[in-house]
């Protein structure tokens, strides 16, 4: 009976393994700069300062890293099991749960009323730990997975290969960023807030493009996927925001890791999912690409409700600010 539920709740899900997204070459070298450039952003903001007072309480920066780095794939894999979707979305889920927390989360942290040093802090920890936390994750969950899956076993990344990627996209654009944050501060003063927007349109722009070069596709089989991304994107900010509270976290760093755990960068994720280095061309990558498509459509709807949610309670009387 169950799960004849959630295969009228998800559908035939195998209808998209064999779709292929319209991505030209250049449009995934745009997004690769897109990336880039959004990560050099993140790296602006991470000063010295920031760190000051959550140094004396590292408890909520492992916190922070925990439930992004373990709860979320962790609640993602039971996920998987749960509702057993084909092979290409499971990974799908699995590469998104792996992937760093999106800067769009300092903004929605604002907001929030949250802690924004604490968001800022997370981003730069999570985006300096993806160079190796992302190929971990999405090999580890997806290797457990896999053997589950004769599709899933077939499926060989070679761990230099994202760490190639992962190091183009994360780790040159964030070395850059903070040896000019460091070296020209008046300047980094100057551009950092045009930046972090200008970061934030890039992608949404990227994301928009996307979606009209497969309008046609994501009006056919958007009903697939929906419900998926909603509740994994649901359970991202849930975990985010209980698992801290175990700890005796005040509700201002929950919601701020909250922020941090259910804002993904999935745009990360596409630009792994089509490089062909790492996913041969071959495989049926339609599943994987409507996740993570969607989920970076998904995660800013539902971060600026939980945002306009908690912004309307009252301030609480100690919130790390900004710096522009």
């Amino acid at each position: 009976m169950s799960e004849l539920f959630l295969f009228k709740l998800f559908g035939n899900l195998e209808q998209l393994d064999k779709i292929r997204l319209n991505f030209s070459d250049g449009g995934v070298l745009f997004m690769n700069f897109a990336i880039a450039f959004v990560m050099f952003g993140v790296a602006l903001g991470i000063k010295t300062e920031h760190f000051k007072d959550l140094a004396k309480n590292p408890k909520t920066i492992v916190l922070g890293v925990i439930s992004q780095y373990f709860m979320l794939p962790f609640v993602t894999f039971l996920l998987v099991l749960l509702i057993n979707p084909s092979p290409a979305v499971a990974f799908g889920m699995i590469l998104v749960a792996a992937c760093p927390g999106g800067n769009v989360s300092n903004m929605i942290s604002m907001l929030a009323k949250g802690n924004v040093a604490l968001s800022v802090s997370l981003t730069a920890f999570t985006t300096v730990f993806a160079l190796f936390m992302t190929p971990f994750n999405f090999t580890f969950w997806g290797g457990l997975y896999a053997r589950q899956s004769p599709y899933l076993v077939e499926l060989v990344i070679e761990p230099s290969q994202i760490f190639q990627t992962v190091g183009l996209i994360l780790g040159i654009p964030v070395l850059l960023g903070l040896i000019v944050g460091a070296r020209f501060p008046v300047f980094r003063e100057k551009i950092q807030k045009p930046v972090r927007w200008a970061s934030m349109f890039v992608l949404i722009g990227f994301i928009v493009g996307a979606l009209a070069a497969n309008f046609d596709h994501f009006m056919k089989y958007i009903h697939l996927v929906f419900f998926i991304v909603l509740i994994h994107n649901a359970l991202g900010f849930s975990v985010g925001y209980w698992f801290p509270k175990l700890f005796k976290e005040n509700s201002q760093n929950s919601r701020t890791i909250a922020i941090e755990t259910g804002i993904q960068n999935s745009g990360l994720g596409l630009a792994l999912i089509f490089n062909p280095k790492i996913f041969p061309p071959e495989l049926e990558l339609g599943g994987m690409a409507f996740i993570a498509a969607w989920w970076g459509v998904w995660h800013i709807v539902a971060g600026s409700g939980l945002a306009f949610y908690w912004g309307r309670k009252k301030k609480s009387p100690v919130i790390a600010p900004l710096e522009d």
